[in-house]
């Protein structure tokens, strides 16, 4: 089987909030200098789900990443996958999910024949989910979404997913693709010889020319118009009157300003 992995750098979701920052003339999260980002946590299990059918089924696992994520790749071919592609695109900072969707499903494309793509139930840093999807939309092909298990049978992909009201079972042709949910299990740790051998193992980087992607024509579609923080500032006014009747009257004017009536 031939099974390509998508994964996203992103930053230690165990930072403390107040080493968040934003630059709001760019529209852009401004990472920490001392803190490297991480792989997506859900995007760790996507290798090892990955990695259990190559066990079973034997086959190549490809990886691929859009931005600077070569540490992360190198991790997980640590973990035990073979190849890894790094997509470079300008403007990639400003994308969101659907944009990303359509470089990653282009690139996919180029690599070429595979069986199964298989990515994280969602990002850990805007926490949209809608990335695998729209991959799938962009390749044509079937895709299960919080899937905790899989299995492959008969030439068939078998999956397990997680509902507001239960899992449900789907069988799907190949070739498909899944987003796997944190109930899959943990990911596992890359051994002493899988860091030795992943120097050794091919990773690509190819830009936007490469894929034959126009990120101008994207940027124009898909633009982030403002990027904030939440403020917890509160604000207490105090109401009085002469009397309880007047302050009530003034509570009413109060409201109805706050509703615009």
């Amino acid at each position: 089987m031939n099974i390509i992995v998508c994964i996203k750098p992103v930053l230690d979701p165990d930072l403390p909030p107040m080493k968040f920052s934003i630059d709001t003339q760019k529209n852009r999260v401004v990472p920490p200098e001392w803190m490297p980002p991480v792989m997506n946590p859900y995007d760790a299990l996507a290798v090892e789900a990955a990695l259990q059918i190559k066990e079973k089924e034997q086959g190549k696992i490809t990886l691929l990443t859009l931005g600077s994520g070569e540490d992360i790749l190198k991790k997980a071919l640590a973990m035990g996958a073979d190849e890894a592609v790094a997509l470079k695109a300008l403007g990639v900072q400003e994308f969101d999910g659907p944009a990303k969707a359509y470089l990653l499903a282009r690139a996919i494309k180029k690599i070429g024949a595979f069986d199964l793509v298989v990515c994280g139930r969602q990002s850990a840093d805007w926490d949209l989910g809608v990335t695998g999807s729209m991959i799938a939309e962009f390749l044509g092909i079937p895709v299960l979404t919080r899937v905790k298990k899989i299995e492959m049978a008969e030439g068939k992909l078998k999956a397990e997913r997680i509902t507001a009201n239960g899992n449900e079972m789907y069988e799907a042709v190949l070739p498909a693709l899944i987003t796997v949910s944190s109930e899959m299990g943990k990911a596992r740790i890359p051994s002493g010889w899988g860091i030795i051998n992943a120097a050794k193992k091919p990773m690509a980087t190819w830009t936007e020319a490469d894929i034959g992607a126009d990120c101008a024509a994207v940027l124009e579609k898909n633009q982030l118009l403002k990027l904030y923080t939440v403020s917890n500032e509160r604000k207490c006014e105090l109401i009085t009157g002469k009397d309880t009747q007047e302050a009530v009257n003034k509570l009413v004017d109060v409201i109805a300003n706050m509703l615009g009536k």
